[in-house]
């Protein structure tokens, strides 16, 4: 168990260095799920949440800068975690961020993710549109637990 005053340190090197055809997989599956239509801040919005909800020191770090460098503002990210009661998003943006925490949180209820919630996404997104999304969702989750489960630390250099 790691303490304050313990370094954090990863477990092994991260996986895709270990295997770097991996990386190259997940890198396609990125720019397959960009090719969607669906806007680069809601993706890095998204990303963001998925790694707040997983515990992704790494991901909770790296979204929020790539965000800015979209012209995302501080006001919004820091409100990521808080998107139903705040003021700064979209109604597709909330509907993008309710079906992340559906599809992020799936083992938590009895229906993962509802018809509800995905007829609402649904309301704002076309199928491909909303084929991205379950990508892109389903890809920030997979890096978030490739990091957590290996100890990634945040900042670190690859």
């Amino acid at each position: 168990m790691q303490t304050a005053t313990t370094p954090l340190e990863a477990r092994i090197a991260h996986p895709v260095q270990l295997i770097p055809d991996a990386m190259t997989l997940l890198q396609s599956l990125h720019k397959t799920a960009q090719k969607a239509g669906i806007p680069a801040k809601t993706l890095e919005l998204i990303n963001l949440r998925a790694s707040q909800i997983n515990g992704c020191s790494v991901c909770a770090v790296q979204h929020p800068n790539i965000a800015r460098g979209l012209g995302e503002t501080d006001e919004r990210l820091f409100a990521v975690g808080a998107w139903r009661d705040a003021p700064f998003f979209s109604d597709a943006e909330r509907a993008a961020l309710q079906l992340t925490e559906a599809v992020t949180r799936m083992a938590d209820v009895a229906e993962p993710v509802p018809d509800e919630i995905w007829d609402i996404a649904a309301d704002h997104y076309d199928e491909t549109q909303l084929a991205g999304l379950v990508l892109a969702i389903s890809l920030i989750n997979v890096w978030n637990r490739l990091n957590v489960a290996t100890r990634q630390v945040a900042g670190a250099a690859w």
